[in-house]
């Protein structure tokens, strides 16, 4: 029998409930520990997923020297707080995307990953996505040529309560980190970091952004034109466009199970699932990297994160959305 990997997770909401699911895919993993502010939820979510023990709080679960990796699924504003946590009880992290709410946390993050020799990764789960793989295939074969422009989408219907997360600023809420993330995120998988950015937003009243467009400008000259939006249920699709023709990732694009591949008049579908809710994927990249001693991954690098935020922080200024870092620990 190989080595086991014994995980925790902290903050048990709905994206906790997708990845424990997952984790029971793996032959490798062990929920070993849950936890959350209220007890009786932690002890609800053990139950459902036969972790090996809950707790009611955050930090009785990262003194646990049994459990070897933390899962954060907390709010985005308190990503930063959690993992600096786990980091100095010698906890390997997988921290929800955003990882921090600006380039500064980032990086503090990151050096404190290193100075401790700990596995670090942003849960950018699109990465592993079996689709995402394919993706790179179809344009390392240069099947479309060069690319010219990426043109995505991400948008849902928010509820009309303006209490609810999605509008709440003290938890990072607005479209843009929520889910404004992911067109940002293919476009810089795929052309790099923008030269230009020019963005505009609709604010709500709780003064985060129900709306963001982007666009941005490379060195070589190519285009992102990317939206999200908390206002309307929209595609939700990503087209790549190149010298060549033309790719197009489904809905939901930021894990799709379809590609269309147009060149020369002529379509090409690829069918290509996931297993369980996805994230599967990302786990088992985890723990490769966990047993073969590596303290990030070369899919989702320190590197990575910290350009990714930093192209966030540039959108952010341009739409006039600003965060207060928090910096009290969730009890």
């Amino acid at each position: 029998m190989g080595k086991k990997i014994n995980w925790g997770i902290i903050g048990l909401g709905k994206i906790a409930h997708k990845f424990a699911s997952d984790l029971q895919l793996s032959d490798t993993a062990i929920l070993h520990g849950v936890a959350s502010r209220n007890s009786a939820k932690a002890q609800e979510f053990s139950e459902t997923y036969q972790s090996i023990n809950y707790y009611g709080s955050y930090e009785e679960l990262v003194k646990d020297p049994k459990i070897d990796i933390v899962y954060i699924a907390t709010p985005h504003t308190f990503h930063f707080e959690n993992t600096m946590m786990c980091l100095a009880n010698g906890k390997a992290v997988l921290c929800e995307k955003p990882m921090g709410i600006d380039a500064h946390q980032v990086q503090t993050m990151v050096n404190e990953a290193k100075t401790r020799n700990l596995f670090l990764m942003e849960g950018i789960w699109t990465r592993f996505i079996p689709a995402t793989k394919k993706l790179l295939e179809i344009l390392d074969a240069n099947s479309i040529g060069d690319i010219i422009s990426i043109r995505a989408d991400f948008g849902f219907k928010g509820d009309a309560d303006l209490e609810s997360r999605v509008y709440n600023k003290e938890l990072g809420g607005g479209s843009l980190l929520d889910i404004g993330i992911y067109p940002i995120y293919i476009s810089l998988l795929l052309l790099g970091i923008p030269c230009d950015i020019k963005s505009m937003a609709r604010m709500t009243k709780t003064n985060v952004d129900s709306y963001c467009s982007m666009l941005f400008n490379y060195e070589n000259n190519a285009k992102a034109l990317l939206e999200s939006t908390i206002e309307a249920n929209t595609p939700t699709e990503a087209y790549i466009y190149g010298t060549e023709g033309t790719i197009k990732l489904h809905s939901r694009f930021h894990h799709t199970e379809k590609i269309t591949l147009s060149k020369n008049g002529k379509e090409t579908v690829f069918d290509i699932k996931y297993q369980g809710n996805g994230y599967i994927h990302e786990i088992e990249e985890v723990h490769e990297c966990l047993l073969q001693g590596k303290t990030q991954s070369s899919k989702v690098p320190y590197s990575l994160s910290i350009d990714l935020i930093s192209i966030l922080d540039r959108v952010k200024k341009e739409i006039g959305l600003q965060y207060t870092p928090n910096t009290t620990l969730q009890k």
